[in-house]
């Protein structure tokens, strides 16, 4: 399968760019989306993502990688940021950086685990955790611009770790085609019959595609569940061309 060409020469996503925080909102206790004003973002696509530089007064400097959680909007990206305890940069992100902040942004990156919205075909998302950030770009993307029948497997610890857990049920209200299950690893609500536990076959059996549907299938998380849940598709029956990873984590 060809890989899809990414917006911006390799020149202009390798470029460090100013980057103004404009916008925050609370997705979780431990996480939140950064809205910033990027000058002369080139644009991207659903599933890419961007470096953040931050420096200090003296000098140092720290870089992490971070999805962008939806399309393109002219100048202004969004990236969801969870916090990690004991973490260099997440802490600040996710709580200190104020509207008017600066920082740097370097991309969009990554042209591999990406969705156009003229793709054919079913889509499985697969996700744990902040796994779902560049996921829920895809399902963003969708809205409004394809008809492609689209199933969200989110594994969280409990339902108060759903990032985006409003917005998902809207949408699966409003956009046709949109089904999202969770799975919860610790805690489950009173009315999910399933009860706790890691994501098995069973899971994407019920609430994913037949591979005979041919889905497109992006698995994103830390690196033991993306192992895990690829293994689990492929011996399903997955096309391995159409199985896509993302994973973050040792």
């Amino acid at each position: 399968m060809a890989r899809a060409a990414v917006p911006g020469g390799l020149r202009a996503r390798r470029t460090w760019r100013p980057a103004v925080l404009v916008e925050r909102h609370p997705e979780t206790a431990a996480a939140s989306t950064l809205v910033l004003r990027v000058a002369d973002w080139p644009g991207h696509l659903a599933g890419q993502h961007v470096d953040v530089r931050l420096t200090a007064e003296d000098g140092y400097q720290a870089v992490r990688s971070y999805s962008l959680a939806a399309p393109a909007d002219g100048d202004q990206v969004e990236v969801t940021v969870q916090r990690t305890d004991g973490g260099e940069v997440s802490p600040f992100l996710a709580d200190d950086l104020a509207d008017g902040d600066a920082v740097e942004v370097r991309g969009p990156l990554g042209g591999w685990f990406v969705w156009r919205p003229e793709t054919p075909g079913p889509v499985l998302l697969v996700a744990a955790g902040s796994g779902v950030v560049p996921l829920m770009a895809m399902v963003r993307a969708r809205a409004g611009a394809s008809r492609a029948p689209f199933r969200l497997v989110h594994s969280v610890r409990t339902p108060d770790d759903r990032i985006y857990g409003a917005e998902l049920r809207r949408r699966v209200a409003e956009d046709a085609g949109l089904d999202v299950t969770w799975i919860y690893t610790r805690k489950a609500p009173d009315e999910d019959r399933r009860g706790t536990g890691r994501l098995q076959p069973e899971d994407l059996a019920a609430h994913g595609w037949p591979p005979d549907f041919e889905p497109t299938c992006y698995v994103c998380g830390p690196t033991g569940f993306v192992e895990a849940a690829a293994a689990m598709l492929l011996a399903a029956g997955h096309d391995p061309d159409r199985v896509r990873t993302e994973r973050f984590g040792g």
